[in-house]
């Protein structure tokens, strides 16, 4: 199920859009102001926002320009603006659609499921990756094959997955931290040392020689898989020819 920040100051607009992506099976967080929407997107790490520019504490360009400098997620404006001045904008700040009210049910489900579906593509949600005897399914988030059966916490998820999307590749420290954590904790490496050290204790058939996740010193760090799925040899190849 993902999960849609609604970033919008009038209730009433909150509670149509509550409504309609709630019966579309969207788990559904809000905020009011930009300020607690920037909170709200570093706290829950949503799949999705949904937001406003107009604001009562900032406009809501200014809100999408700061998320998007530590996070790609997709960012559909929902706004009265109609000048194509005020589209531009929105859309050179990091926007990736932008919808006018007043907006039809069924149009704007239509842009949430194609942002969905663009985002799936570039993050590699369908990929599996095989570590040894143990096969990691980011897209359902389970493992299979460990023994005993040990389960890994959303954010060790994450990190993986940020490591998966450039396999066999040093990712630096800070990327990681930024894209995990927020822009906040970045230079701060003593949550990232951690999930590290726990997920070669899940992972790894002996932690204190990891053969998969590996410290590349003073830099970041590298994921070396036994077979990547197709998508992501496609994904990594396009990635290198941009």
């Amino acid at each position: 199920m993902h999960q849609v920040l609604v970033v919008e100051d009038d209730p009433g607009i909150r509670a149509v859009l509550r409504a309609l992506l709630t019966a579309a099976h969207y788990r559904v967080v809000e905020a009011e102001t930009a300020a607690r929407g920037e909170s709200e997107a570093r706290t829950h790490k949503p799949d999705l926002l949904i937001v406003d520019l107009g604001l009562p504490d900032r406009d809501g360009v200014e809100l999408i320009s700061r998320v998007r400098a530590w996070s790609a997620v997709p960012v559909i404006v929902l706004s009265a603006r109609i000048s194509e001045e005020q589209k531009i904008a929105a859309l050179d700040a990091g926007a990736d659609d932008y919808v006018t009210k007043p907006f039809g049910a069924a149009e704007l489900l239509a842009r949430v499921r194609a942002a969905l579906r663009r985002t799936a593509g570039a993050l590699l949600p369908s990929a599996e990756i095989h570590l040894g005897a143990v096969t990691v399914d980011l897209a359902r988030r389970e493992l299979r094959g460990a023994d005993p059966a040990v389960h890994l916490t959303p954010l060790e998820y994450r990190v993986l997955e940020n490591l998966a999307r450039l396999p066999g590749t040093i990712v630096k420290q800070d990327r990681l931290i930024r894209e995990v954590w927020g822009p906040q904790a970045v230079g701060d490496t003593r949550g990232l040392r951690v999930c590290i050290r726990n997920l070669r204790a899940k992972l790894e058939p002996d932690p204190q020689r990891p053969k998969y996740l590996v410290t590349e010193a003073g830099v970041g760090y590298r994921l070396r898989v036994d077979e990547y799925s197709s998508s992501i040899i496609k994904t990594a190849s396009d990635e290198s020819n941009c």
